[in-house]
This record gives C-alpha cells, structure tokens and sequence, in this order.
C-alpha cells in the first residue's frame, strides 16, 4: 500500500517513487553512454584543434546560444584556469559590437548541436574576413557550421535523455566533457603545474591550499613557546599556559630543537605518578619528534599532522634551528581545514 503526499498540487505515492528512481537512472545511462561514444571522435581533429589552440597567440574565444552557450561559458573558465586565455562571447552580443573584442591573433570556438545558430551563423561573414582560425563543436557533419569550420569537432550523440528528444541533455554533456578534453589535453603538453593553478585560483580554501606557506600563518619570535634543555617541567607548563599553543619546545643554548612537550607528554606523566615540581624536562620530553620548515605548504603540514596524529608541529630553518610553531587551530583559521 503506497503512501501519498501532497506537492505542487500533485499526488505521489510510492509506485510513483520507483518510476522516479527508474527514470532518473535512464537519464545517466543515456548520458553515460553519449559520453562513452565520445571515446572514437578522439582523432586527428580533435588533434588539429588542440595545436591551433596552442599556437594562438592571442586568446580562445568561446560562443554558444542557450544551453550550448552556458556550456561554452564553462569550456571557456575552464580554459582560462588550465594555462589556456579564454572567454565567452554571447554570439547574440556580437553582433551588436562585442565582436569588436575578437582579434587577429585569437581563435574561436563555436558550440552548436545542431550547427545551425542562427545567432552564431551571423557572425561568420566577420569570422572570415578578419581570418581567424575557426573550431566548429556540433552534432551535425554536414551543418553549416561544420561545413565553414577549420576544424570540426563531432559531438553527435544517439539521443537526448529527454524523453520528448526535445530538452538539451546529453548533447550539452558531451559537448561539455570534449571541452575538458581539450584544456586538460592542452594543460598536460604545456607542462601547466600546481604552481601555475595556484596563481589564477588565489581566492577560497583551493587557493590557500595551494598558495599558503607555513610561514604565513606560523607563531614566530615571542609567540613561540620554547625553554631549554635544564628546565624543568614546571618551567615547561609556565610556558605551554602563557603561549597557549598546547606544547613547548625543548631547545639548547644554541637554539636547536632536542625535543617537545605537548599536554599529551603531561597526561602520561600524571598517569605514571611522576612529580611535576621536581621532574626535569629533558626525563620527559619526546625527543623524536616531527618538525617542518616554514617554507612548504600550510596544507602540507595538515597532512602531516593528520598522519603523524599530532596538534602541532615546530617549524625549524634548514640548520634545526627553531623559528616558529604551528597548531591545528591556526590552519582551521586559515581557512586550510
């Protein structure tokens, strides 16, 4: 027995509920499968638009109209943040002035299924005139666009996964995934690295993970909780409280690091009975213990306290030689966590 409830108007039960589930998985497979067929167009077309894409010496420009033109939006960001210049032009705004911001030294991208926008197909006497290297991605070899092209890409697929063959669907998803094909293909020859990422993707968490230095965001000079090596470990807790950091490193008169003590260190000695006002922090301190230099990644000191297990780190210079400390609670402020 089905249950009903009320939405938009619309009684569902739960027959209703697995012919949804039904049609959702239609649609993935109808996708999937037009994705899978892009695997045979993979050929020396798509080979040519890669190289006149990396022999532009200006920018990719990417047009579309509709569904194919929000696809071309994202083939043209997606360009632009692999080492690729890109970006999109609304072929509707073209032909009221924005063509004015294609150059000699470009090339442009169309996106079309069926190869016949009339909005784009305007453009195309300008497109020639001014000589610029064409790449046509439609679903249709014999379209005019194909047809004008330097270079067409087919995206045909089988069909929509609109069950009217109406709704752009699994058109717009290979035209989408031919695109990535192409930055990612370009991204790899070009030698584009996670250096070259992270410089146009500073802003949010992925680019203060690729671009934020331990040193950055470290406890340095006063802020670093540190006593020598004949303290005691009363001397260690006056520090650990007034820094705050949870730990203190151990360090001789040469300012090199010969051990830690963390609140951990500290349970386990009140756990053995020992005396806190007499014991010596050298019979205490872990010696073996994990230290960074201040000139890697913040994200890069996470992983290693989350494989070590650890709350902090002590940031040492290439002689051992203590210059900062860093906890947990620094990299969640950061924004690294």
């Amino acid at each position: 027995m089905g249950y009903f409830s009320e939405c938009g108007g619309l009684k569902m039960d739960s027959t209703h509920d697995q012919n949804l589930k039904k049609l959702g998985l239609a649609v993935i497979k109808t996708e999937t499968d037009a994705v899978s067929a892009l695997t045979s167009k993979i050929d020396d077309a798509f080979v040519k638009a890669c190289h006149l894409m990396l022999d532009c010496k200006g920018r990719v420009v990417v047009t579309g109209m509709g569904k194919s033109g929000h696809i071309a939006g994202k083939i043209a960001a997606t360009l632009a943040s692999t080492g690729t210049p890109a970006f999109f032009v609304h072929p509707g705004e073209a032909s009221h002035g924005d063509l004015g911001m294609i150059t000699q030294q470009d090339v442009v991208l169309a996106l079309s299924n069926s190869g016949e926008t009339g909005e784009v197909l305007t453009i195309l006497p300008i497109i020639k005139r001014i000589d610029v290297p064409f790449i046509a991605m439609t679903g249709n070899p014999l379209s005019s666009l194909a047809k004008f092209a330097t270079v067409h890409l087919d995206v045909a697929v089988e069909q929509e996964a609109c069950p009217l063959g109406l709704a752009p669907t699994a058109s717009t998803t290979a035209a989408l995934v031919m695109g990535d094909a192409l930055a990612v293909s370009m991204l790899e020859v070009k030698g584009f690295t996670r250096d070259d990422f992270a410089l146009s993707h500073p802003g949010g968490s992925l680019g203060k993970r690729l671009l934020l230095l331990v040193s950055d965001i470290m406890h340095s000079g006063a802020e670093v909780p540190s006593i020598l090596e004949n303290a005691l470990v009363s001397d260690a807790l006056l520090e650990m409280t007034e820094k705050k950091l949870g730990m203190t490193a151990i360090v001789d008169k040469s300012n090199d690091v010969v051990g830690v003590f963390t609140d951990g260190d500290l349970r386990r000695m009140l756990g053995n009975g020992s005396n806190v006002q007499q014991a010596k922090i050298t019979e205490v301190m872990t010696t073996s213990c994990t230290v960074i230099n201040s000139g890697i990644l913040a994200a890069e000191a996470m992983k290693i306290m989350q494989q070590k297990k650890i709350n902090a780190l002590l940031v040492v210079d290439q002689n051992n030689k203590l210059v900062g400390a860093l906890n947990m609670h620094d990299l969640v402020r950061a924004g690294i966590v």
